[in-house]
């Protein structure tokens, strides 16, 4: 292990170990977690997914740092995408259990607020696959374009308020790319299942999953990068 993968793994021990070994630490994150969502949603998303985005660069290239790579200004996209996240959780996982009602499922709601069944995991399943093909695509090209914004004024929080040129960025795009790996392997081999799982798990531990999932997400865009 090179010094600076191990000062990298130490940056996570130090962030993640103090709430594993104090209960009144762990206890006071989820008060605050609960009274507070959207804001620990910004927090979570900020530094996990960054991170992730660190991993995916150091597999990538072989360091972790970049001139202009911009890891505030993408702190501060995910931070923000974080929130939108937690907005889908809220508006997919009560109403796809709702449409699922009026398609005459008994008692969904109560199907997914109870123990682990067969019913939960379809409907988990269903809810996955809502909102991973409605909201992932536009989530996913919103993402592409903020990146290649940072990229282009240099990496700086200054840069990232500058007008994003919306309709030069989507012309470049490569759409080939978006589409054959963004949308047609990662979503439905990768989010699918991965938000399955998200939604199996109590309302309180979802956003933190999901987030958890993007520092996953970086490392396999990276590996995939370099087999191309």
């Amino acid at each position: 292990m090179k010094q600076k993968d191990l000062f990298f793994l130490l940056i996570v021990v130090a962030l993640f170990l103090p709430f594993a070994l104090s209960e009144t630490l762990y206890q006071g994150y989820q008060s605050f977690n609960a009274a507070h969502g959207m804001v620990m949603s910004f927090i979570k998303f900020a530094i996990l997914s960054t991170m992730g985005e660190l991993l995916g660069l150091r597999i990538s290239t072989g360091n972790y740092f970049r001139k202009g790579f911009g890891v505030l200004p993408r702190a501060v996209v995910w931070g923000i995408f974080g929130m939108g996240i937690n907005m889908a959780f809220v508006v997919f996982s009560t109403g796809v259990p709702a449409f699922a009602a009026y398609l005459g499922v008994e008692h969904p709601q109560a199907i997914m607020a109870g123990g682990l069944s067969w019913g939960k995991a379809g409907l988990a399943l269903a809810i996955s696959v809502t909102m991973n093909t409605i909201f992932a695509p536009v989530f996913m090209t919103l993402h592409k374009i903020t990146d290649t914004h940072i990229l282009a004024t240099g990496g700086t929080l200054r840069g990232l308020f500058t007008p994003i040129p919306m309709g030069d960025i989507m012309q470049g795009m490569n759409w080939r790319v978006q589409w054959g790996f963004v949308f047609k392997k990662t979503i439905p081999f990768f989010w699918y299942p991965a938000h399955t799982i998200t939604f199996l798990l109590p309302e309180e531990s979802r956003v933190l999953f999901a987030a958890l999932l993007g520092v996953a997400l970086g490392v396999i865009l990276a590996v995939a990068a370099r087999k191309k």
